[in-house]
């Protein structure tokens, strides 16, 4: 889990709240008061209140207002094999680590590949992969995805395409 994780106050407007997540470089914001987990505010959450409210000055929003409240968490004794399955069961990607109340991290699906890039395999399961059928049909390709894996090009984890022989990932592909 990441103990560092990046927060904010309910009443932070959105503004300043993409401006945390883009000089950060994170995708999701705890949302806290003292110790206490409030919710989370993710890309999403912020993509929505434009669109809805897009009269309204970002700077008039707060996290409070458009924040997930239900949050789904998990205990820091909790291994790898139980985060994965919350998320897949939750279908989320990001799970607050909650102690006596307390938020004392943040464990992500980025997180998870980095400590084993072979459970990219499981974790491909809970995140919807786009298809590419239409792209490939307009530029006359065919391929096949194969599996998830490690490329056999490059060394980099993800769905894996036959080419001349190889199991090899878009990337390498498209070269």
């Amino acid at each position: 889990m990441t103990r560092n994780f990046i927060w904010v106050l309910p009443s932070e407007n959105l503004k300043e709240c993409a401006r945390t997540m883009v000089k950060k470089r994170v995708g999701s914001l705890i949302v806290k008061e003292g110790d206490k987990l409030r919710g989370i505010l993710t890309e999403k959450d912020i993509i929505r209140a434009v669109v809805k409210k897009s009269k309204e000055d970002l700077g008039e929003i707060l996290a409070k207002d458009v924040m997930q409240r239900k949050v789904v968490t998990i205990k820091p004794s909790a291994d790898i094999t139980e985060a994965l399955s919350k998320m897949k069961k939750k279908k989320v990607r990001r799970l607050p680590v909650v102690e006596s109340g307390k938020v004392i991290g943040m464990i992500t699906t980025n997180d998870i590949i980095k400590i084993d890039p072979g459970l990219f395999e499981l974790i491909a399961e809970t995140v919807q992969i786009r298809d590419e059928t239409e792209k490939m049909k307009v530029s006359g390709k065919t391929r096949e995805s194969v599996r998830t894996g490690i490329c056999e090009e490059c060394g980099e984890s993800g769905i894996l395409y036959h080419d001349k022989g190889l199991l090899i990932c878009e990337k390498c592909y498209n070269k």
